[in-house]
């Protein structure tokens, strides 16, 4: 059975932390997307899936590592659809995210 590889950009420590104030919006799109990618692949190595997934979405690499993944953590088990909403300092919100 070949690696499991959804991503073709291998994951760079140097691209984990991002630099600067991060916008909600933009954190919020990064943690809601990376939800979207783990629920889709469903990969037998998350974490790995994750940090290439960060390492390879552009808009991602400027939201830090540990902070989407702290955010992936905190989301509800079970049934139900659920969004991130408010930046960094957000939570899960029952329902879709107002856009994609």
């Amino acid at each position: 059975m070949p690696q499991e590889q959804p991503f073709l950009t291998d994951p760079s420590p140097a691209g984990e932390a991002a630099g600067g104030a991060v916008p909600p919006a933009l954190f919020d799109l990064a943690v809601n997307r990376a939800h979207a990618a783990l629920r889709g692949l469903r990969p037998t190595q998350p974490e790995a899936t994750l940090a290439a997934w960060h390492a390879r979405t552009r808009f991602a690499r400027r939201v830090s590592l540990e902070a989407v993944k702290a955010a992936l953590a905190a989301a509800p088990a079970g049934e139900g659809v659920w969004h991130w909403a408010g930046g960094e300092r957000g939570d899960w919100q029952p329902g879709r995210a107002p856009f994609p």
